[in-house]
């Protein structure tokens, strides 16, 4: 029997991850004790996706652990042992907005319970591989400073700029920038996740995402840019647009083409790799440009207004250079681009929402 651990199970990458490795034949684990409904309230309950995992997966057992309880989670690792094959850690608290509000539990969730995974995995199921959902915000704000146009619609790197091409890739600086507490306690986790792979020789990735998308996404103002906009657009909430003339500019990784990416990495792990990751520049989108998509798809026009406040340590503009993992996994492709991840968010979502 292989086992796999996918934390945060309940959540966009967790669940999809979850019923792909059912598919591939795993029993899989699912941690998820919808701390994401603590955090922005029951309209972002994972609930509903749990129990559909479990109503639909017989191979799925959810265990409503938190992780930052070490000894909960020693006992789970302790019961199933060697068996655990691989360990998807995609718990996280989100919102670097949310975090200036609760530090302590910001940093408790990102840091301490990532550290308490690995410690588990460590002493239970060694040679298991552990795979974390890091972010870009690990980098702070130091994209802001490329150089960047303004075009009518978005922000653009100079074009002569090397980063214009394909995005910003892994060698980018984490130190003298803002990161906001969110990006802090995310780097400190994704440093853990290097070191144990160096220092233990585990097989350990930091997968460092951008905006991460999909229909099962519980979309908030704090967090799920795409799911969060389509959802105010078909029922009428109004939306703030935060600084930088609404042209900043997010890649969007659909969660499908993200596990496909895991899973690629599971199939032949290494110590202690690091990749960004996102819709690169086969699907990246700005504000504007993402308020006319969801204005045209749902055939409704969005209650908008603009602050001139941005978000503390927010980018102006991110695309994802994936180009070292698709160097590493030479079969990795991008399927969603962003016209069809709207499509899926609007199909899904919309009775949900209006049903609320």
């Amino acid at each position: 029997m292989s086992v796999a651990i996918v934390t945060g199970a309940g959540g966009l990458v967790g669940s999809e991850a979850a019923a792909f490795l059912v598919a591939q034949g795993f029993d899989v684990v699912g941690i998820d004790n919808d701390m994401r409904a603590y955090f922005f309230g029951a309209g972002a309950s994972t609930a509903w996706r749990v129990a559909e995992l479990e109503a639909h997966h017989r191979r799925f057992r959810p265990a409503a652990i938190d992780i930052r309880d070490a000894d909960a989670l020693g006992r789970l690792f302790a019961d199933l042992g060697q068996d655990i094959a691989l360990v998807i850690h995609a718990a996280a608290q989100p919102s670097h907005d949310w975090a200036a509000r609760e530090p302590l539990t910001d940093f408790g969730v990102n840091a301490v319970g990532t550290l308490n995974l690995l410690e588990a995995t460590r002493r239970r199921a060694p040679a298991a591989t552990f795979i974390f959902m890091s972010t870009n915000k690990v980098y702070g704000d130091a994209p802001n400073e490329l150089p960047l146009m303004e075009q009518a619609t978005r922000w653009e790197p100079v074009t002569d700029h090397p980063t214009a091409p394909r995005g910003i890739n892994e060698t980018m600086r984490i130190d003298r920038t803002t990161h906001s507490l969110f990006g802090t306690s995310k780097a400190a986790a994704d440093l853990l996740v290097q070191e144990y792979g160096r220092y233990f020789g585990m097989n350990t990735a930091c997968f460092r995402g951008g905006c991460l998308t999909g229909g099962a996404h519980s979309g908030t103002e704090l967090h799920g840019f795409l799911a969060y906009l389509m959802q105010c657009t078909v029922t009428g909430r109004p939306y703030t647009v935060f600084g930088h003339k609404g042209k900043q500019v997010r890649d969007n990784l659909h969660v499908r083409d993200l596990v496909a990416a895991l899973w690629a990495f599971a199939q032949r792990p290494a110590p202690a790799q690091v990749y960004n990751i996102g819709g690169s520049r086969f699907a990246n989108v700005s504000v504007l440009e993402a308020i006319e998509a969801c204005e045209r798809i749902s055939g409704n026009r969005l209650d908008w207004s603009y602050s001139e406040t941005a978000r503390t340590g927010d980018h102006i503009w991110w695309i994802s250079d994936i180009s070292r993992f698709q160097r590493d996994y030479p079969g990795f492709r991008l399927t969603m681009d962003i016209d069809a991840t709207l499509q899926e968010i609007h199909g899904t979502g919309r009775k949900r929402w209006l049903a609320a």
